[in-house]
């Protein structure tokens, strides 16, 4: 089963300069509360600087203008982004009925306006309902979705026409919370307080202009926070002033595994055969799950197809045992053709005569 939001709660911030419990030195995932006004990218190059290494990805950007929940990845832990962008994500945002703009959010440029006063609650439901469940979605123009190998917010903002495809996406909930009557210059607009609940490759202004399109007068977003990707809520993202006080991981990759998907215990054999590159027997769960040893350690993330479960993401190289150091005995091949060299510093004999042949694999005569 899938570990929730409680068993997370308990999951104490792992240092990046300390050595964690899987003994992957600062692998992990960081859950950051990202504040408005500053890129996914900025808050990637931040958190870099502050864990003092390059390897950082994060599982889903933010609009700049959006707030709230950004999971990152950290160390061998960014394997785990591809598989955790898939969950479901949940957002509050606030609709403004009667202007329509060219990035259905409130940084872009007014096309239209028109009186949205009139419209009654009902209608405003009935239109809801259209955009709940399983639905064909027109990706906004400021998407990063390429278009013949160009993003497609670049080709916007440089003033090109182009079509984006519709593209089926669910959202399992859209809800109206609360609703206020604005007059800006003799407009009439309706602001609307709305939770969504959705699949990953949603957008959320794409609702808010289709909203306004149904009613016929137009809509954008004028806020947006993300609460929830997948487990990971608010409740246990931190700011990154509150990063820089502390810089650590959330949940080192042990832990993030066990969050963020179901697991699956495995005995020690097994988890040397997942190491080396073997699949395993199914054992009928769905979706992608971790293997986890009888030391606690994840080995790599599986999938079911047919009469195999397979790796779709290694945790950890060869032996069940990362903190296990490597003989520094010299192989049997090696002392039978009297090779001499160095040790590297993976403990690793690297011959003198070898080093040239060492991607072939090819041991040279004595």
């Amino acid at each position: 089963m899938t570990v929730g939001p409680a068993r997370l709660a308990q999951c104490t911030p792992v240092s990046a300069r300390e050595k964690i419990s899987s003994g992957l030195v600062g692998a992990g995932l960081l859950v950051v509360d990202k504040g408005p006004g500053v890129t996914s990218h900025d808050v990637v190059a931040s958190c870099r600087k502050l864990l003092r290494t390059r390897k950082v990805g994060h599982a889903g950007t933010l609009d700049p203008m959006a707030t709230g929940v950004l999971v990152l990845g950290v160390e061998r832990a960014t394997k785990m982004l591809g598989l955790l962008s898939l969950t479901t994500k949940s957002y509050t945002a606030t609709v403004r009925l009667g202007r329509s703009t060219t990035t259905d959010d409130a940084e872009g440029e007014v096309l239209s306006d028109a009186s949205a006063g009139h419209i009654s609650d009902s209608e405003i439901a009935t239109a809801v309902a259209g955009l709940t469940g399983d639905i064909e979605q027109v990706p906004a123009s400021v998407s990063a979705i390429k278009v013949d190998g160009q993003r497609a917010h670049k080709l916007s903002r440089a003033g090109e026409e182009f079509t984006l495809a519709a593209r089926k996406v669910t959202v399992d909930r859209f809800d109206v919370t609360a609703r206020r009557d604005v007059v800006e210059h003799e407009s009439s607009f309706v602001d609307l307080d709305v939770e969504v609940d959705c699949t990953s490759g949603t957008y959320v202004r794409a609702l808010a202009r289709d909203l306004g399109t149904a009613l016929g007068v137009g809509g954008h977003l004028t806020a947006l926070r993300r609460t929830r990707v997948g487990p990971f809520t608010l409740e246990h993202a931190r700011t990154l002033d509150e990063l820089a006080e502390d810089p650590a991981v959330s949940l080192d990759i042990d832990q993030a595994a066990r969050t963020a998907f179901p697991h699956r215990q495995i005995d020690a054999a097994e988890a040397e055969s997942l190491s080396q590159g073997r699949w395993l027997d199914p054992v009928g769960i769905d979706g992608v799950y971790a293997a986890i040893d009888p030391t606690g350690h994840t080995i790599a993330l599986l999938q079911e197809r047919g009469k195999r479960a397979g790796s779709v993401g290694r945790c950890r190289g060869r032996g069940a045992d990362p903190t296990a150091v490597r003989s520094r005995e010299p192989s049997r091949s090696l002392r039978r053709h009297g090779a001499r060299g160095r040790w590297s510093p993976c403990h690793r004999f690297v011959p003198v005569r070898w080093r040239r042949y060492r991607r072939s694999r090819v041991v040279p005569s004595p």
